[in-house]
């Protein structure tokens, strides 16, 4: 498996960098925080995205997309997540666009795929419930049918992206019981949809989520994602997607907050010497490196893994998601302790990173989740 990237993957990640370090500086999450009537992200920023034709690269061509693969996916990633870009990428391009293409639902696909591409309309996957924890298949949300159509009632937590999006993709169990992979349904609900309603959630990193409730919310037959009882077949896909889209988020991230420290380490004096001659720290800046590099190689593993379609793909993407949680939240961690007092201002980017590892360590599933899976799954 090769693990070093193409010419046209250099090319690429350049261009991502580039666009990334002018439009998405960390100093303006400040100001998209603090602003309280805001989405939590820019839609002009995220149009300009898409006409780079990041949106589409995980679509095939017959779709409007790329035909590209997660190799190419997480490269850009890397970069979105250097400057901690809150655009509903992972939410909107990823979970609810690829639900939405492999649907198999092609009045639904026509209607909606292009605005997703374009970041023209905003979707959101609405899967996680309360005390469900990692679990997707604890659905508790129901779907009764009714003539034409059917009733859905039930809430979701945690949903990306989901504050004032256009629609959500609902998990609604229609047989079975919670925790049965069969018997899920996935639904696509118009926001404006009566019985549908939304409360903004704050996040410690102050990315946009929401808690939706649905309240006898009448859904058309149309709108299945899928076919009935097996939409947790489909979720189980572009979880997995979103996982290691994440991951190379979180890398982006991990790799900023080493060269921000880095560089504190080189210019801070104490004692008319830079502390980064103290050989305490150096060694812990060592430590920091080599954590990285693991979790570089895992993450691609398990990109290319994907595009290979190999046997191993969910076991390397639980590999890539265990390193990166514990790698973000340990670097996150040290970068802080050795900026010292000023680590812990609002002034220094580094406490931004911070929270942000807070909450993608928890984001599909943390490291105890994937060690657990992946032991699971090599019988152990």
């Amino acid at each position: 498996m090769e693990l070093l990237l193409t010419d046209e993957q250099r090319m690429l990640d350049q261009s991502a960098r580039n666009f990334i370090k002018k439009a998405s500086p960390v100093t303006r999450m400040r100001e998209l925080r603090d602003d309280t009537e805001s989405l939590g992200y820019d839609k002009k920023v995220f149009q300009q995205m898409a006409k780079l034709d990041w949106t589409a690269i995980l679509l095939p061509e017959d779709q409007g997309g790329m035909g590209m693969g997660m190799a190419e996916m997480i490269v850009v990633m890397e970069a979105i997540g250097t400057g901690l870009a809150p655009e509903p990428f992972i939410p909107s391009i990823i979970l609810a666009g690829q639900a939405l293409a492999l649907s198999g639902n092609d009045a639904l696909v026509d209607a909606w795929l292009d605005p997703i591409i374009e970041a023209k309309k905003v979707l959101a996957l609405a899967y996680q419930e309360k005390q469900g924890r990692f679990d997707m298949t604890r659905v508790t949300t129901t779907a009764e049918k009714t003539d034409g159509g059917y009733k859905l009632n039930g809430e979701k937590s945690q949903v990306q992206g989901g504050w004032r999006a256009d629609a959500v993709i609902v998990s609604a169990r229609t047989s079975g019981q919670s925790g049965d992979l069969d018997g899920i349904t996935l639904f696509l609900v118009p926001s404006d949809t009566q019985g549908l309603t939304f409360t903004r959630q704050h996040r410690v990193d102050s990315r946009n989520c929401a808690i939706v409730q649905l309240e006898n919310a009448k859904i058309p037959e149309s709108s299945i994602l899928g076919n009935v009882d097996k939409g947790g077949e489909i979720l189980t896909r572009v979880i997995d997607m979103a996982t290691i889209a994440l991951c190379g988020e979180m890398l982006g991230g991990i790799t900023a907050t080493f060269e921000r420290t880095v560089d504190y380490l080189k210019n801070r004096e104490q004692f008319d010497v830079a502390i980064g001659s103290f050989q305490a720290l150096q060694h812990r800046a060592a430590k920091m490196f080599m954590e990285i590099e693991l979790a570089r190689s895992a993450v691609m593993a398990a990109a290319r893994a994907f595009d290979e379609k190999d046997a191993e793909t969910a076991a390397l993407i639980s590999v890539a998601k265990a390193r990166c949680s514990d790698a973000y939240v340990l670097i996150t961690n040290e970068g802080e302790q050795m900026h010292g007092g000023i680590g812990m201002t609002d002034e220094e980017d580094v406490g931004l990173y911070m929270k942000h590892a807070r909450v993608t360590e928890m984001t599909f599933g943390d490291a105890a989740y994937h060690r657990d899976r992946f032991a699971s799954m090599k019988g152990y």
